[in-house]
């Protein structure tokens, strides 16, 4: 596997990684709070803290590589994702599940 789709080297520990996760959930959910949203209305639609760490990872490699988002290019990255991280591992499967249930599920590309 060449460079370009490989997940980047692994910056920080799974841990500091999902307390940074955890910290962007919760001031997304606040805000939302403070704009009056239900929070019964719009917490499916939010990530989990797993799938908002590899969110995080992809966007991270697609900063550093500087490569198009294609299908293709976004499964070899997960994966790659699951293999640096293994207990990322069932994160990455749903979001390269078929079912695109939540509102930010739309904006990944299909994977062929």
């Amino acid at each position: 596997m060449t460079r370009e789709n490989s997940a980047p080297t692994r910056r920080a520990s799974l841990e500091l990684l999902r307390a940074e996760a955890s910290d962007e959930l919760s001031v997304l959910v606040e805000e939302r709070l403070r704009a009056g949203e239900d929070p019964w209305e719009f917490m499916d639609d939010l990530p989990t803290v797993d799938e908002l760490v590899v969110l995080m990872l992809r966007a991270e490699n697609v900063l550093t590589t500087g490569l198009p988002s294609t299908g293709t290019r976004h499964y070899r990255v997960l994966r790659q994702i699951a293999l640096d991280y293994p207990p990322l591992t069932r994160a990455v499967w749903r979001l390269l599940g078929s079912s695109r249930h939540r509102t930010w599920d739309s904006l990944l590309p299909e994977v062929p």
